[in-house]
């Protein structure tokens, strides 16, 4: 198996199968910007996974280097170079703990990301869609405020959409990592069972020391967020799900390439939009 860039990893904890061969058993596939997003958007496939050994595998896919990330602390001197190794070794120890089929760092710079048509980032999406056959993708969402993270799902969508309809998958997801998506109308939200195994969730979200110890405690705010959806969720009964991770379907945006990424999001805001003027009109 191939990827572009010079510094891309390609790591399979069993050590079992080829790359390739590895990457083919993947059912649950989700592909994110940077390290740590997967076990925070994802932690629900991990988990499906987890509960049918044999039957589902779950792969990562970390398309960035994460290089510009924030530190402090104990990495508070580290250069560029070194957060890069170090966040690498941290997605393989994940992969590990979450017993992940198959681990890929592209390792491309955000501002290539960030460029429609990039050949390596186009070319190595194209591969890894091509090479599997997932029953469901994870995916950043096109309202996230981290301007990488939508320009990652931008460049998922086009590959996706350049497979044969026959190829693309049936479920696409797209999770909250910087911007929640409690704000979704009931009708819109895909609720990701987040709640299963908080040890294990815990002990993937730590597995990034340079981001837990280094200035964001990404660990309690993820597992407390999910907690406090699974809650908030409904005011007249009690809690379905011991936690829960909001996403938005995002099946529509792969099946029908025509349709307007923008658009697609924006009618999201103007279904809350209506909700939030229908409430307030019915009591007055």
């Amino acid at each position: 198996m191939h990827l572009s860039h010079p510094e891309a990893d390609i790591y399979v904890p069993s050590d079992r199968l080829a790359a390739a061969d590895a990457l083919a058993t993947v059912t649950h596939l989700c592909v994110a910007a940077h390290q740590d997003d997967i076990e925070i958007l994802a932690h629900d496939g991990i988990c499906d996974c987890l509960d049918q050994p044999g039957k589902k595998a779950f792969g990562g896919v970390v398309v960035t280097n994460g290089a510009g990330s924030p530190r402090s602390g104990a990495y508070s001197s580290f250069t560029d170079e070194q957060m890069r190794a170090v966040r690498r070794e941290e997605q393989r120890q994940a992969a590990r703990i979450g017993g992940y089929a198959i681990q890929l760092q592209l390792a491309h710079p955000s501002a290539d990301v960030k460029k429609p048509g990039h050949p390596g980032v186009a070319a190595d999406l194209a591969a890894i869609f091509s090479g599997c056959s997932p029953e469901v993708v994870y995916l950043h969402q096109p309202a996230d405020k981290h301007d990488t993270h939508v320009a990652v799902f931008l460049r998922c969508i086009e590959a996706l959409r350049a497979l044969p309809p026959d190829r693309r998958p049936k479920r696409v997801v797209g999770g909250e990592v910087w911007r929640d998506l409690d704000w979704l109308v009931d009708a819109d939200k895909v609720a990701l069972d987040s709640g299963r195994r908080p040890e294990l969730a815990a002990d993937l979200l730590k597995a990034f020391d340079s981001q837990v110890t280094g200035g964001k405690r990404y660990d309690l705010a993820a597992m407390g967020r999910r907690l406090a959806h699974a809650t908030f969720h409904t005011s007249h009964s009690t809690d379905r799900l011991a936690g829960i991770t909001w996403a938005m379907d995002l099946t529509p945006l792969v099946a029908d390439p025509a349709l307007d990424v923008a658009e697609f999001t924006l009618a999201h805001i103007d279904r809350l939009r209506a909700d939030v003027a229908a409430r307030v009109a019915k009591f007055r």
